[in-house]
């Protein structure tokens, strides 16, 4: 990757928006649920990233039960001018309200209401990015759709994203808007890291085809690969998360093993090799970083330094290789020989494909 700088800035997909390599991510901002950071910390991180040349932040309506997006708020009203110089990026569907059906989901009334509070707690009157944080089942999505069109008509939004959306849906939901005029899907966030690829599967092309950024979350995969975990001590005593996450199993071991030799070779820590790796896979846009402490962010951002070679990504490919959903592999195994049967095409012969009577292949 080595792009050396926050401010090597990156188009978000097919739209005109530029922002950070990595995306400072505020799940962890405010103390509410345990795991979080307190209010000093957290602004100490919010300044040395905008320092750094940082330009694109993402929470989320529930994140630590609203205060992430609460310090967020007072920090940008602290820094008259800086609101409008920012990508500033929530999220909707988390209920807030204990006994409401409507508080929280994707249909009209409750994005509507999702949004004011947001802005209220963020202190600013539009989003840039505004994201669906899941699949709301019950909901039409052209209604989800419809009321998303209509915000960014009001200036109250100005992109709209998917986060843990299945492929079906979302290219369901894209192609809608397109065909209504609707505002389109613009970027996708998803789990995404050397102990998690099987979005490589169906959503990484779909983004790819339909020009939609792509915005990994999760590349340390809550701390797996961030260099604490070993063979000799796999709970870390540092990790407060340790007691829920447990221990790596042996296959994601084998990765973890691999990433510290490679991070070894290049003469960096295993987490920037993590990172580095994910903002360099195909169709990446900028990768959400959730540092919990000002040391976690400066170690993070060393990934911007770290150029992988061909043979190192290999490697790392190679050891983290997934197992696809049907039919990825019958596609990429039997595809071209029952398209071309034998001939050659651009200089490459395909296989003979025996007779489909004689093959155990079934249709």
């Amino acid at each position: 990757m080595a792009s050396n700088a926050l401010d090597s800035y990156v188009g978000l997909g097919r739209s005109g928006l530029k922002v950070s390599p990595f995306c400072l991510g505020a799940m962890n901002f405010g103390e509410d649920g345990g795991f979080g950071t307190g209010v000093e910390e957290s602004e100490k991180i919010l300044q040395t990233y905008l320092d750094r040349g940082g330009n694109f932040i993402d929470t989320a309506n529930f994140y630590t039960n609203g205060h992430s997006e609460a310090i967020l708020g007072d920090f940008l009203t602290a820094h008259p001018g800086l609101r409008d110089r920012l990508v500033l990026a929530t999220k909707f569907y988390g209920n807030l309200h204990l006994g409401d059906p409507n508080g929280g989901g994707a249909s009209r009334k409750a994005i509507i209401g999702q949004l004011e509070d947001s802005l209220r707690r963020l202190r600013t009157d539009y989003i840039d990015l505004y994201w669906l944080h899941s699949h709301d089942r019950s909901t039409p999505v052209e209604e989800t759709l419809r009321t998303l069109d209509d915000l960014v008509t009001a200036g109250k939004i100005r992109y709209v994203g998917f986060s843990d959306t299945p492929a079906w849906f979302t290219a369901k939901a894209h192609t809608m808007a397109l065909l209504r005029g609707w505002t389109p899907v613009t970027a996708l966030q998803m789990e995404y890291s050397l102990l998690e690829r099987t979005i490589e599967g169906e959503l990484i092309p779909l983004a790819q085809d339909a020009g939609m950024a792509v915005l990994p979350w999760g590349p340390l995969k809550s701390g797996y690969l961030s260099g604490k975990y070993t063979r000799d001590q796999s709970t870390p005593v540092d990790t407060k998360r340790a007691a829920l996450l447990g221990a790596p199993t042996p296959a994601q071991f084998k990765v973890i093993d691999t990433l510290a030799e490679v991070a070894e070779e290049v003469g960096a820590p295993s987490a920037a090799v993590a990172l580095s790796w994910v903002q360099s896979r195909p169709g990446v846009t900028s990768t959400l970083i959730g540092p919990r402490t000002l040391a976690h962010l400066e170690a993070n951002l060393t990934a911007l330094d770290v150029d992988l070679t061909p043979a190192r990504t290999a490697t790392l490919d190679e050891v983290s290789t997934p197992t696809l959903n049907f039919p990825h592999d019958l596609n990429h195994q039997v595809g071209d020989m029952l398209k071309y049967a034998g001939a050659t095409v651009d200089g490459v012969p395909s296989a003979v494909y025996p007779p489909l009577a004689q093959s155990a292949v079934r249709y």
